[in-house]
């Protein structure tokens, strides 16, 4: 099972490419739902929500629709991880899994987390305060591009992260390997100029695959498929709709059909 969808799906900047020009915020998500089967939720790293806010959004997706849950910064991007963070966020996605629709948790730590046996023992405590359902692990820094670090996320069951990403040194190549029952691939871009010298965050992720550059994942995310129970392929590069639409591009060429969403209902402006 390969479940393809996007980084967010929340975007002003999406308007009369993804979505219909008129689209209000709340009904991007079920425009949404009608071509994807699943997103990535980005704000929790930047705000632990209350249970409510993710409820609702289950509530307003359809059946077999899931969500990837990116944890908070503050046990991520610290020096050490925020205690009560572990449970504030444990109290956000249980909505999502009592309803079956919490595909995984994203932990994603900065280039500047480097592997050590620091390290090593924080990714076991975010296993131990994760306990239940699929865990997902995303290094920035080259140096946990080793055999010691998959057999690490294999003892502790996470999977590993797999990215395409500019080819600068320091950062992760785009190794695609299984260390899970989920596989994992996220799509950041390539835009190598940007990456660290940009002025506003979104400007590192403006980028467009061209058909060439997606068909060098088919056989990775094909091989990832057979050696998991299922695997994600998210698209991050989400400037201007890039992310929508390489989506469907390797949808395409995974020999997948998504549907083409029907087309919004007019809100009548009354006023």
């Amino acid at each position: 099972m390969i479940r393809i969808g996007t980084s967010g799906f929340s975007y002003d900047d999406w308007k009369g490419r993804f979505y219909p020009a008129r689209t209000r915020r709340e009904e991007m998500l079920s425009f949404y739902a009608r071509s994807f089967v699943t997103v990535e939720i980005n704000t929790t790293f930047y705000r632990i929500p209350g249970p409510g806010l993710l409820a609702d959004l289950a509530r307003r997706t359809p059946a077999g629709f899931d969500f990837v849950v990116k944890v908070h910064q503050s046990l991520t991007h610290t020096p050490e991880p925020d205690p009560e963070a572990f449970g504030a966020v444990r109290a956000a996605v249980a909505p999502l899994a009592e309803a079956g629709k919490l595909g995984a948790l994203l932990a994603q730590f900065p280039h500047s987390f480097r592997r050590s046996r620091a390290a090593e023992l924080r990714l076991a405590e975010l296993r131990r305060e994760f306990p239940v359902g699929p865990l997902v692990v995303e290094f920035r820094h080259a140096g946990w591009a080793q055999e010691r670090t998959f057999a690490l996320l294999r003892d502790l069951d996470i999977g590993f992260c797999c990215v395409d990403e500019p080819a600068l040194d320091g950062l992760m190549p785009p190794v695609a390997r299984a260390t899970a029952d989920i596989g994992y691939v996220r799509f950041h871009g390539r835009n190598a100029a940007k990456w660290f010298n940009h002025d506003q965050a979104h400007e590192r992720y403006e980028y467009h695959y061209s058909p060439a550059e997606l068909s060098e994942w088919v056989d990775p995310v094909l091989r990832l498929e057979t050696e998991t129970e299922r695997t994600y392929a998210l698209f991050n590069n989400h400037y201007l709709g890039n992310a929508a639409e390489n989506a469907r591009d390797l949808a395409r060429l995974l020999g997948q059909i998504l549907p083409d969403p029907e087309p919004l209902q007019p809100t009548l402006d009354l006023e």
